[in-house]
């Protein structure tokens, strides 16, 4: 059994060979903690997008097509 780096528990050493560190529960808190996208656009400064679509045309000659 391995032991999860976040609570000291064991979990499965087959998803220790998987190359998970962590234990079901710990590594579900992980996945879903909020993470942040920087996008560069073209021949401009940086933005974070709010949604997927507006992803859509970002570094086209254009800048953002809507």
């Amino acid at each position: 059994m391995a032991i999860c780096t976040q609570c000291g528990k064991p979990y499965s050493h087959a998803r220790y060979l998987l190359g998970k560190l962590t234990c079901l529960t710990c590594g579900e808190q992980a996945a879903q903690q909020k993470k942040h996208t920087v996008v560069p656009l073209h021949k401009s400064n940086y933005i974070v997008p709010a949604n997927k679509a507006e992803l859509h045309g970002i570094n086209n000659k254009g800048g953002f097509t809507r």
